[in-house]
């Protein structure tokens, strides 16, 4: 049962993962339509990552904290 619980707080890496995956791509099409908006563009990205990759990591410290109190 320990390991389905942390199996299911891994989820939230997959949701980075493609949250960040998603965001890039969307920040190369807005760079490709309007090169002059590189910067402003890139600044959203790097936010918008840091936020995404933020939450995989609390999934991650989750599943391994329901790992080594509870296993």
């Amino acid at each position: 049962m320990v390991a389905l619980g942390a199996g299911i707080a891994a989820l939230a890496c997959l949701g980075g993962g493609i949250g960040i995956g998603l965001a890039t791509s969307k920040a190369a099409d807005a760079i490709a339509r309007q090169p002059e908006a590189e910067s402003k563009i890139t600044k959203v990205l790097l936010l918008g990552g840091a936020l995404a990759e933020a939450t995989a990591i609390y999934g991650f410290v989750i599943g391994v904290l329901i790992i080594l109190f509870l296993g």
